[in-house]
């Protein structure tokens, strides 16, 4: 099933009913992402079947940065960046997608196999419609890529995987997007030391 923007957002009842219990792809301001409310063991394992990945730990959106206070550890220096969510960010003048790592403080606010048991998470907060979606949510949804691992990701419905589109419950598609994936910013420790990659 594929629907529009407009379809989606008729009402904080549509979002619920189309896409919660569900694993679906959706846009965001870089690439197609795939996903399912991360706090639900069994979805995030489809997901991870679908991409064929066991190893790998997946982000999440985060469906406000009171979340993001709440459930990760935030000093002075991460809480610099945790502000930024929601934009983008700017680094050697150019403007990025950033996915923020940080220290799990409430190790029960993902599904374990999320993070794969790791004590770090990867939070966004995509400078895009799709993350008033989440927030209606009310719970952090998987981003990972709408790809099987080593395939190219996403632009379009066209370059789709059948393998991920037969397995999906809910595509939301917006046309061809010429995004790249986020930069990641490692905030993960107490200090100053932030690695940008």
């Amino acid at each position: 099933m594929i629907v529009t923007k407009d379809e989606l957002l008729k009402s904080k009842k549509t979002v619920q009913t189309l896409l919660k219990g569900k694993v679906f792809i959706y846009p965001t301001d870089s690439i197609y992402g795939l996903g399912c409310d991360a706090t639900k063991e069994d979805l995030v394992q489809k997901i991870r079947h679908i991409k064929k990945s066991n190893l790998q730990p997946f982000s999440v959106i985060a469906p406000s940065k009171e979340w993001v206070y709440q459930n990760c550890e935030v000093g002075l220096e991460q809480k610099k960046y945790v502000e930024k969510l929601g934009k983008k960010l700017v680094v050697n003048g150019e403007e990025h997608c950033f996915t923020l790592v940080l220290k799990l403080k409430n190790k029960d606010a993902i599904a374990k196999n999320v993070n794969q048991g790791l004590e770090t998470i990867g939070v966004r907060i995509p400078d895009h419609w799709f993350s008033e979606v989440v927030s209606n949510l009310g719970v952090p949804i998987v981003t990972t890529s709408a790809n099987q691992t080593g395939d190219d990701f996403m632009t379009s419905i066209e370059d789709l995987n059948h393998g991920v589109k037969n397995q999906v419950d809910l595509i939301v598609y917006e046309g061809e997007k010429k995004g790249h994936p986020s930069i990641i910013i490692h905030a993960e420790r107490k200090t100053k030391e932030v690695k940008i990659r």
